[in-house]
């Protein structure tokens, strides 16, 4: 289950993340707090996760392409000082009790640009630290340590927030980011670069040109668009959800938070403990599946221990999705485009999230969070059942691609004159 910690630079990415991680948590929870504090709307909670995220929308094509032609491990230590540098102002202008909502907008949309850079910068890292071999089960602790961070994190808050205020998990946050840029500079890692000839342009739209024309793909990441559009945003709304409908506070939303991140974490350690990659196309469907139902048995719920123990299936069936998807892409892509297909991965999973925090704040003015949950959990499992239709096709095809790459080291194939004389590998 641990396999990848073997690798030193790993180990150092990892203890690091995991610190910076529990501080980012802290102060997600926190900000929605207290822009629901100072303004009492939930459309300006769905407007600031808009700003937050968008930026990855636009932009993950470029960090992608950067990601493919420079040292990526020095783009993610500018990326986490600009990390620190906007949550340490955070913090300033909170405790000093000048903060406005303006000021929290602008700096949302300055995380959102450095996301942009960083996600599809960390995503392609991962081959770097650990190789193909335990590529896999990188993947996947990170995926447990980003939801161990999101237990620890949102605890932390819905305390700190309720008896200092927010302006200190700020502060915490500022000061987490010290140890993931420490790990980063203690690392002995050789820079992998490819050579890239033409433009910036061209480089990008031969990463879009890659998935647009390779099925399983294009399947993965339009399925994963979709649950970020429309399943996701739920955690937008979870402070009015936590205060109107539960009648809680901020330790209410941590609570909640938490609940989502322990069932998130089950589905990391469970995926690491797995060594082959085929069969995970199942486990998409069912979880796309299954994250769509228990968000329509959320939407109903008005206890708090209930609402609790709903999220867990929540959190396990969004981490399944977005883990499994993430491991069966990489184990598809050549390392020449791994940059710029994770970027494309990045569009999906982040840059469609604030779209979504858009509609599902707007609706909730109007219809109300709990009507706006059920119809995102009900276009889940439609889109579910839709894809599962089609899963045999696209499975056959993905796993002769999966075992091209093995073969190739990761290096392009063409698929074509690739006949592998069986298509059930064994585990």
């Amino acid at each position: 289950m641990f396999r990848a910690l073997r690798h030193r630079n790993f180990r150092y990415f990892f203890a690091g993340q995991f610190i910076s991680l529990t501080g980012t948590w802290m102060q997600s929870v926190a900000q929605s707090w207290l822009v629901y504090r100072l303004t009492g709307s939930v459309m300006l909670l769905g407007v600031i996760g808009f700003a937050s995220q968008f930026p990855v929308f636009l932009l993950s094509p470029l960090g992608g392409a950067i990601a493919d032609r420079f040292d990526r491990r020095k783009i993610l230590i500018v990326s986490q000082f600009s990390s620190m540098t906007f949550a340490a102002a955070l913090a300033v202008l909170t405790l000093t009790e000048s903060i406005q909502i303006w000021q929290i907008f602008v700096i949302a949309i300055g995380l959102g640009i450095t996301n942009a850079f960083d996600i599809p910068t960390r995503q392609a890292f991962a081959v770097d630290m650990v190789g193909r071999e335990d590529l896999m089960n990188a993947i996947a602790l990170n995926s447990s340590m980003f939801n161990g961070a999101r237990i620890i994190g949102p605890a932390i808050a819905g305390i700190l927030v309720a008896v200092v205020g927010e302006g200190w998990c700020f502060a915490g946050n500022a000061i987490s980011y010290v140890a993931v840029i420490t790990g980063l500079m203690l690392m002995n890692i050789k820079p992998v670069i490819h050579e890239h000839t033409g433009s910036v342009v061209g480089h990008i739209a031969e990463g879009f040109k890659y998935v647009a024309t390779t099925k399983p793909v294009r399947a993965l990441l339009l399925l994963l668009g979709l649950v970020s559009l429309m399943g996701m945003p739920f955690s937008v709304l979870m402070p009015m959800i936590a205060e109107k409908h539960l009648g809680g506070d901020a330790s209410t939303l941590g609570f909640l938070m938490g609940a989502s991140g322990a069932g998130s974490l089950l589905a990391a350690l469970l995926l690491a403990s797995r060594r082959a990659v085929f069969g995970l196309g199942k486990w998409v469907i069912f979880a796309c599946a299954g994250l769509g139902i228990s968000l329509i048995l959320f939407s109903f719920s008005t206890s708090s221990w209930l609402s609790a123990l709903i999220l867990v299936p929540v959190g396990f069936s969004m981490m399944t999705q977005m883990s499994s998807s993430n491991t069966l892409v990489q184990s598809m892509v050549p390392d020449s485009l791994r940059g710029r297909v994770m970027s494309v991965y990045s569009m999906m999973f982040m840059g469609m999230a604030p779209l979504g925090a858009i509609f599902a704040g707007t609706t909730a003015e109007y219809l109300g969070a709990p009507v706006t949950i059920a119809i995102g959990g009900a276009v889940c499992l439609i889109a579910a059942v839709y894809v599962g239709l089609r899963f045999s096709h696209l499975e056959q095809e993905g796993r002769e691609m999966i075992v091209a790459m093995q073969m190739t080291g990761g290096e392009p194939a063409s698929k074509a004159s690739f006949h592998p004389p069986a298509m059930r590998p064994s585990r």
